[in-house]
């Protein structure tokens, strides 16, 4: 038994000093801390979307002179009675034109922003015209219509109503600035779903080669770059069947999704079409990008317990794209979302939510360009990687970026 517990005792050392003792173990160490800076960037994401969606939704009143004036008291009166988020839409009060009614029903079916409810007319018996699930905001412009009556009257407290409002329920569109934003979001979370599945398996690919010395032979054959730019075809290929599988399957499955839970409002800017040709683009770059880090990565690990410690880095480098890209889709045309469009392993994801907001195509050829300059790039770093640190023929580290003493053929 003593004999048993010291043979144990040195497995146990030597096992946990080959964990402990790995610079990936560091990182590994600090994956909550990690985790939850990205959970928390994400979490900002989603709320500035959230954010940004309640901006572009507001309540219209056509009114002017001392009308005007009074909508507007009786609109800050009336907050108050509201906690926190949680009153109407903001209040817009614009000037009518000579037809206020042509006037309102534009406002309605703007797609740059939201109108949730417009009232016009004299406020004694004005037009309140709101969307199929605006009732809520067209009732609280009818109770600022009656708010502001009284207190044309110097606080009347008269029982009867005052203001008598016609109340008109219009058919908006479909299809708004939200419905679209929600569109780019979506694209970019299946695209992150698809990668993070797929593409993460390629951190494994080179290991069987490595233990069986195959990779020697395939180096002195032909270019490693070669080598790992059939890698990722080939394992692309897999990620396609993949798709394909469970695209028939979510073909068959949306054919019994109630009419009430239509797709048809999330329709992209760029059109559906076109839309699922870019999100297909895009999630081949991605693919190829990811795809390509995670193969250099794994590429330089020994063992499969180094290979099985990188997969936490890959993952936590797959969640901070996804929540870069996330925070980016939430805000269109913003900082955060330039930057994520042009830092080139977020550009899939990000340009993707971009297609769905805005219908100019060009952008999307030079991102495409762009990720392809990247993926070469990648490809060619990770094989040079590869070539000075494990076959131990590339010239040193620095060779690996054009100095020094130049690679061999293998």
């Amino acid at each position: 038994m003593k004999q048993l517990l010291a043979q144990a005792t040195v497995i146990a050392r030597r096992d946990f000093m080959s964990i402990v003792g790995t610079p990936t173990f560091l990182i590994f160490l600090l994956a909550p801390l990690l985790m939850l800076v990205i959970s928390t960037a994400s979490g900002l994401g989603a709320a500035s979307m959230a954010d940004n969606s309640a901006a572009k939704s507001r309540i219209v009143v056509l009114a002017a002179g001392d009308d005007a004036k009074r909508i507007e008291a009786a609109n800050k009166t009336l907050r108050l009675l509201y906690r926190g988020d949680g009153g109407p839409a903001a209040l817009n009060i614009i000037a009518p034109a000579s037809d206020p009614a042509i006037q309102a029903r534009q406002l309605l079916h703007a797609e740059s922003i939201e109108t949730d409810a417009i009232m016009f007319g004299p406020l004694d018996r004005p037009t309140v015209s709101f969307g199929e699930d605006s009732q809520v905001s067209g009732q609280y412009l009818a109770a600022l219509a009656e708010r502001a009556m009284r207190s044309a009257r110097n606080g009347s407290t008269q029982i009867e109503q005052l203001s008598k409002p016609e109340m008109v329920i219009i058919k908006t569109p479909a299809i708004t600035v939200n419905t679209r934003q929600a569109a780019g979001v979506g694209a970019v979370f299946v695209i992150f779903l698809l990668t993070l599945l797929l593409a993460g398996q390629t951190v494994g690919m080179l290991a069987e080669e490595k233990s069986n010395k195959v990779i020697e032979i395939l180096a002195a054959a032909v270019r490693l770059e070669a080598v790992f730019f059939g890698k990722l075809m080939g394992m692309f290929g897999v990620a396609i069947v993949f798709i394909a599988f469970w695209g028939v399957l979510m073909g068959v499955a949306v054919q019994f999704i109630p009419d009430e839970f239509s797709l048809s409002a999330y329709q992209p800017a760029v059109g559906l079409p076109i839309f699922l040709l870019l999100c297909s683009a895009y999630f081949a770059m991605a693919f190829m990008l990811l795809g390509a880090v995670f193969l250099g990565v794994g590429a330089q690990a020994a063992t499969m317990r180094e290979i099985q410690m990188m997969s936490l880095p890959i993952t936590i480098f797959q969640v901070a794209m996804f929540g870069l890209s996330s925070a980016a889709a939430g805000n269109p045309g913003s900082k955060i979302a330039r930057i994520a469009e042009w830092f080139p392993f977020s550009s899939p994801f990000a340009m993707a939510a971009h297609g769905a907001t805005d219908p100019a195509l060009w952008p999307h050829f030079i991102a495409l360009i762009w990720q392809a300059i990247w993926v070469a790039l990648t490809i060619i770093i990770a094989a040079r990687l590869f070539r000075a640190g494990v076959l131990k023929s590339g010239g040193g580290f620095w060779a690996v970026f054009g100095f020094g003493r130049k690679a061999s053929a293998i």
